[in-house]
């Protein structure tokens, strides 16, 4: 155990203390790539076959959080930590990734260079990366209006939907994205076709089983991608976003915090809704080793807090404290270190930088 009023240690020091349950197993990675396809199609199979507009309405809600299921299990493809195999990783990604519609490679290159390599620091980290009241005062009208939206609590699907993947993910322009790989292009060209057929699918469905085609895109497409992108987009906003996580302006400060483990949180649940997530609440253990498999990440962060005590942020999750952290956590005092609200009024107390 490290003391308290001690430095975090080296990363090289905390990965190590993962070796001995970071390793990957192929068999179960399958299992679980298995379980979550046969449930997207039991899903998507209900909302075909189901009569009733209410049954087919939760059922293509239940599509959608096993969209983000599957995702969860191409995230930890992209990282290499699914299985032991590379190529089969890579595939594995790209096939699980289909019903998010996500471009594996420019997954790879926002998530696992990006995000990781900057995590929290700003003009790197783009995700729920936080304004400062200058820049929130310097936007015009309409932009600030859709900034209160994004970040009121009720629009991460919103806000995941427009900055991160038509903006980022799906045909990024130059502006977004300078750098141009062939593989950039045939993973959105790849995910374009899988959407295609997806709905292509259910209008011939509906048309075989006298249903309106238009009701059934609504429901057996529109609605899952609607809440996976909801799902997404409040995932990764508790994850980096608390009254006790920072945000870093200047880089040597922000490398001086140990951000691998100062800059996320580990949500908690009452309810089994953290195994449902495949265990990606378990935050701090995969930003200190991204080669830890979800299927062993529960281990992985039992094992950091017990030998960080105090240094990592743990939140019990609810839908009170999510409430108040979305009306606190609306801009940032990069110099003061704290949460402010639109008006530059601080809501959080400084932390040390």
């Amino acid at each position: 155990m490290v003391d308290p009023q001690a430095p975090i240690p080296h990363r090289r020091l905390l990965r190590a203390w993962l070796v001995p349950i970071s390793t990957s197993s192929t068999a179960l990675a399958l299992w679980l790539v298995l379980v979550d396809v046969v449930l997207f199609v039991v899903c998507l199979a209900i909302t075909i076959r189901a009569r009733q507009p209410v049954v087919q309405l939760a059922a293509g809600l239940a599509t959608g959080f096993v969209i983000g299921r599957l995702f969860v299990l191409g995230h930890d493809a992209c990282h290499q930590s699914l299985t032991r195999h590379r190529r089969l990783n890579r595939w594995l990604g790209r096939l699980v990734f289909l019903p998010s519609l996500t471009p594996y490679s420019l997954w790879e290159v926002g998530h696992n260079i990006v995000h990781h390599g900057y995590t929290n620091l700003k003009g790197f980290d783009f995700v729920w990366e936080p304004r400062t009241l200058r820049e929130y005062e310097a936007l015009p009208m309409w932009r600030r209006k859709l900034e209160q939206v994004y970040r009121s609590g009720w629009a991460p699907w919103l806000y995941y939907l427009i900055e991160i993947w038509w903006r980022r993910m799906y045909f990024p322009s130059k502006r977004i994205l300078p750098t141009r790989r062939p593989a950039f292009l045939w993973d959105c060209l790849g995910v374009s076709a899988g959407a295609l057929i997806w709905i292509g699918g259910l209008v011939v469905a509906a048309v075989a089983t006298d249903q309106s085609p238009w009701w059934l895109v609504v429901v057996g497409f529109v609605v899952p991608f609607v809440f996976w992108n909801g799902m997404i987009g409040l995932v990764v906003y508790l994850h980096h976003t608390h009254t006790q996580v920072a945000w870093y302006a200047d880089k040597t400060r922000w490398a001086a915090t140990a951000p691998f483990v100062s800059t996320t949180t580990h949500l908690t649940f009452r309810s089994p809704m953290g195994t449902a997530l495949h265990h990606i609440m378990e935050h701090t253990a995969h930003h200190v080793d991204m080669g830890v498999p979800l299927y062993r990440l529960k281990r992985a962060q039992k094992l950091l807090e017990s030998r960080l005590p105090g240094r990592i942020v743990i939140q019990p999750f609810s839908w009170r404290w999510y409430a108040d952290t979305a009306r606190r956590c609306k801009l940032y005092d990069y110099e003061a270190g704290c949460w402010t609200d639109h008006a530059g009024r601080r809501t959080s107390d400084p932390l040390p930088t």
